[in-house]
């Protein structure tokens, strides 16, 4: 016959129960909390409940949870640490109540004890798991920073006569975008530059990066036309890609002349959003570049060619598409669906190249985490009064 009596479910509890004085000297206790610290039956009464506890957990006992059960209050999954019968330190989750008399004065307490050895394994296996996944997050971050720092510039070199000023944003410390850029001289009176951007993130998109960067100032040397420079470089990256798909850039290849009035610009396109000129009468509009097809997608692209000259208080903007396309916030609405971009430079037209990059630099924050990828500036400009 199956025992469903009150007793046998007082003694095998799946808990330890004990009931103590309000001083914490233990009456009864049954054998489930006593097969668990090691006694013999019946050892525990008599004995103080507090002595059972470790020297820390007897001091937050007698500071903090008794004078609490004094009042009539309820303790709930407190951890604790009871020391058995051997001396060895056992983790419980502590629970208890008390009992009032007629005169509501503190009668019995009633402690339940539950052992939490598998939850204080589990919590020292999750502390050393986040310790774990915290070191490794940091190596992510110190490799995308490190590759991503390898992919840029490290100081640009503009011309006598023409100032320079960039922005990188990083949308995610912990990945690398495929962003690019670069000013460097080809003779003494000529200088290339480029602003790009490769499909994707991540070490993949930082190997586009490297070898688009590379090929770049290599067939700007070799030659003079622009847009012939954009065909050898979707031929290098068919050539090394393999035809892999999703392996692409938008880039704006460009040189820079130096002329009477300033520079003579000489630019192309690869299917990338038009640059902005910001002329020192304080009008401000794209350059035509639009119709260039992205490098890297077919055999035989077409790419789009605008010449221009940049004078004294003019400013060249080149950008990627991570602010244009950044969310601000409502619905699916991006920053730059209704022109809000243009309107921007107009408001800011004429500046100088480092002017108009800390403009974008403070838009870009104002953005926050609606810029979900990265997004460069180069800004070329003739100094007003050269």
């Amino acid at each position: 016959m199956i025992d469903y009596s009150a007793t046998d479910f007082w003694e095998e509890a799946p808990s330890g129960l004990l009931i103590t004085h309000p001083d914490s000297r233990i009456l009864r206790v049954n054998a489930t909390a006593t097969r668990w610290l090691g006694y013999e039956a019946d050892a525990l009464c008599g004995m103080m409940f507090t002595d059972l506890l470790t020297a820390g957990g007897r001091i937050l006992y007698e500071t903090h949870f008794g004078p609490l059960l004094q009042v009539g209050g309820d303790l709930n999954g407190v951890t604790v640490d009871i020391v058995g019968a051997d001396g060895t330190r056992k983790p419980m989750f502590l629970t208890a109540n008390v009992k009032m008399n007629a005169a509501q004065k503190p009668e019995l307490l009633r402690i339940s004890v539950v052992d939490a050895a598998d939850r204080r394994a589990y919590e020292v296996e999750l502390l050393e798991a986040r310790r774990l996944a915290v070191k490794e997050q940091g190596r992510v971050r110190e490799f995308a920073d490190t590759l991503r720092r390898a992919l840029l510039p490290p100081v640009l070199s503009p011309p006598t006569g023409l100032e320079a000023a960039d922005y990188y944003h990083t949308a995610s410390n912990d990945d690398v975008g495929g962003d690019f850029y670069d000013l460097f001289p080809l003779s003494r009176a000529t200088w290339g530059f480029f602003l790009g951007d490769v499909s994707g993130k991540g070490v993949e998109a930082a190997v586009v990066t490297g070898l688009t960067r590379y090929t770049l100032r290599a067939a700007a040397v070799f030659d003079d036309d622009p847009v012939q420079v954009l065909h050898n470089l979707n031929t290098v990256l068919s050539q090394e890609l393999g035809g892999e798909l999703n392996r692409f850039c938008t880039v704006i290849y460009g040189k820079l002349t130096r002329c009477d009035n300033g520079f003579d610009v000489h630019l192309a396109s690869g299917g990338h959003p038009p640059p902005l000129l910001l002329n020192a009468d304080g009008s401000a509009y794209y350059a035509d570049t639009i119709g260039g097809q992205a490098v890297g997608m077919t055999g035989e692209p077409h790419f789009v060619a605008n010449r221009f000259v940049l004078a004294p208080g003019d400013t060249l903007v080149l950008y990627t598409d991570g602010l244009t396309e950044a969310s601000t916030g409502i619905g699916r609405e991006r920053y730059d669906d209704e022109g809000a971009l243009l309107r921007f430079v107009k408001a800011h037209s004429p500046a100088a190249p480092s002017t108009i990059v800390g403009a974008f630099a403070g838009l870009l924050e104002g953005l926050g985490s609606g810029v979900e990828d990265d997004t460069a500036v180069l800004a070329l400009g003739v100094p007003e009064g050269r």
